[in-house]
């Protein structure tokens, strides 16, 4: 074949343009896709090329400018020297199947040249090395790191033309020239890697649970978590000592209000420790004091402040007050850390689950279980239109007057009928599901 050490100069050329074609977009997508953050972490290691990665990720519009300029110059010098070395390894090859009419091999070689060029253009130079910094930007970044620093100085200026004529077409466009590519996640966004880091197995159900419970953690109110005032177990000043023993005895809680009758005139909070070794038949004994001053949050402060109230304070139960300062309820340490971790329950502890089974399609629940809780559990909606917190409330709501035993109700998906009431309120429910 004549001319043979011209044309493998040119198969060498045009396979060296390919493998910097790679090069550049591998170097562009591992920049776009790899976070700052991340690239930091890398340098606290002391990863080798750490330190250029983040000198091109903090001049990330710059760095993207280089790595386009190097993919269009590998481009154009690929089909500079490509097409015409592939025709001319192709050519001779028609000669020998006997097509040897100069017009049609020069065309059905320069079809076959583009067609294998484009090939390897498109596998080598574009779609392999892109899936491959999607996939695994770090380490393709490091690899980059060193030679996209040296070409983005050797061609700063043409850079800084590049970027002058990008930023004046983008104000024409109405975009600013310059922008945050690795601008904060929204919650949401970070749900959703959350999921997909679950479903792929890098994090645990138990982590998952507890980093999605965190993100709720905030938007949680204290009505949403308190203990009812028609559930709170307290301490009447005027009953006998021995009554308030026989009580803590039967209810074993830790802390319990100091009330003069009532919730409506409370006086403090009385710890189960300070009555320790007091005898009820000691003449000298005033429980007033040993009664610690009450602290009172109102209903709709978000529990995450109520966490740092019962930090400052040092006292783990307050009282719940509604826009009228009437207490509502208590709130405990227990209550607002179980919002995070879960159902906690200690030795003494010996409460119903809120929601049970009974039967398919069937659950025996809780009438202060909120609503968004069974919703989650039973996978039902309830619609944004009841301002009620509990399933209680909202039957109620729904029904307009003190509920009553057996009393039935429709709702989406579902429904439900009482099975328990105490003081006009429901405090067992059974509901079915509906099938659509």
């Amino acid at each position: 074949m004549e001319n043979w050490p011209e044309t493998l100069t040119f198969l060498t050329a045009a396979a060296v343009l390919i493998v910097l074609n790679g090069f550049f977009v591998a170097a562009e997508f591992a920049l776009v896709k790899i976070r700052i953050s991340r690239i930091d972490q890398m340098v606290a290691e002391g990863r080798a090329m750490a330190r250029p990665a983040k000198w091109l990720a903090v001049r990330l519009d710059e760095s993207l400018s280089a790595c386009q300029l190097g993919i269009t110059m590998a481009s154009l010098g690929l089909g500079w020297v490509g097409e015409p070395a592939f025709a001319r390894l192709v050519e001779p090859l028609l000669g020998l199947i006997g097509i040897h009419n100069e017009q049609l091999t020069h065309v059905l070689g320069f079809i076959a040249a583009f067609s294998v060029i484009t090939g390897l253009h498109l596998v080598v130079g574009e779609q392999a090395p892109k899936i491959f910094a999607i996939r695994h930007p770090e380490r393709m970044l490091l690899w980059c790191a060193g030679p996209m620093k040296f070409f983005f100085i050797v061609l700063y200026p043409f850079l800084v033309a590049l970027n002058v004529v990008t930023t004046f077409v983008l104000g024409l466009l109405g975009v600013g020239g310059s922008g945050d590519h690795d601008g904060a996640s929204t919650e949401q966004e970070i749900r959703a890697l959350l999921r997909e880091a679950h479903i792929h197995g890098n994090l645990t159900r138990s982590e998952h649970s507890l980093i999605n419970a965190v993100f709720e953690f905030d938007d949680m109110v204290v009505r949403k978590v308190m203990l009812p005032r028609g559930d709170v177990d307290f301490f009447d000043i005027n009953e006998p000592l021995e009554k308030l023993i026989e009580l803590a005895r039967r209810t074993q809680h830790t802390r319990y209000p100091a009330c003069d009758r009532s919730l409506d005139s409370v006086l403090g909070v009385i710890h189960i420790k300070d009555l320790v070794g007091i005898s009820h038949a000691s003449p000298d004994f005033d429980i007033h004091e040993i009664i610690r001053p009450p602290k009172k949050v109102p209903e709709t402060m978000p529990i995450s402040r109520v966490l740092k109230h019962f930090q400052g304070t040092h006292q783990l139960l307050a009282f719940v007050v509604d826009e009228y300062g009437t207490i509502t309820g208590i709130v405990t340490l227990e209550n607002v850390l179980e919002e995070i971790v879960g159902p906690v329950e200690d030795e003494f502890d010996s409460e119903r689950p809120d929601i049970v089974p009974n039967g398919p399609g069937e659950f025996l629940i809780d009438g202060a279980t909120s609503v968004g809780d069974i919703e989650k559990k039973c996978k039902l909606d309830f619609g944004d239109d009841s301002d009620s917190d509990s399933i209680s409330g909202l039957l109620t709501e729904l029904h307009q007057k003190i509920l009553q035993q057996g009393d039935t109700f429709d709702l989406p998906g579902a429904t439900a009928e009482v099975v328990e009431t105490q003081n006009g309120r429901a405090t067992r429910i059974r509901l079915r599901l509906v099938k659509t």
